[in-house]
């Protein structure tokens, strides 16, 4: 077994060691089960939502609105404990490869193995990714510390494995 711990260097100004077991409790985590079907409906999806927000609107300039309720607390933090028993989970990488601060004319991405092989990326393809760390419900300790999926979903079935380090470049 390997580290349970990956990298990002390179041509950045601040290098980072990242431990993906402590993103299960990350709000921005994402279902790997769904996001990438959503992606394809997103922009169907936006639409009716500008629609929805536009009839509130009229119905509110027409009708008035309501108060909120004083009773009521909106703030509540909900966990579903079996969703995170059992699901597969993924984190957006762009957040984490921006506060690298990669410095300008970052152009591409090698993607290191733990075999010593590589995989060279853009650095756009890079910002779009996702890092899956949890298959139904466990990190990827046999295959991980994580898995990269492309943004547009096209390696989902096949992600890359094995992962050890991002080394951003100016090529």
């Amino acid at each position: 077994m390997n580290e349970f711990v990956f990298f990002i260097d390179g041509h950045v100004g601040h290098p980072l060691t990242i431990d993906p077991s402590v993103w299960i409790f990350d709000e921005r985590k994402i279902d790997l089960h769904t996001y990438f079907d959503e992606l394809q409906t997103k922009e169907d999806e936006e639409t009716a939502y500008k629609k929805a927000i536009s009839a509130q609107w009229d119905k509110e300039i027409t009708e008035g609105s309501e108060p909120p309720n004083p009773n009521s607390n909106e703030n509540k933090i909900m966990i579903d404990k079996k969703k995170i028993a059992e699901g597969s989970f993924g984190m957006p990488l762009k957040p984490f490869l921006e506060n690298a601060e990669p410095y300008a004319g970052t152009t591409h991405v090698d993607i290191h193995k733990h075999d010593g092989t590589t995989e060279r990326i853009t650095f756009e393809q890079a910002l779009a990714a996702v890092a899956g760390f949890a298959d139904k419900g466990q990190p990827l300790r046999e295959d991980g510390p994580i898995h990269f999926y492309f943004g547009d979903g096209s390696n989902k079935n096949n992600p890359i494995k094995f992962i050890s380090r991002f080394t951003l470049l100016k090529i």
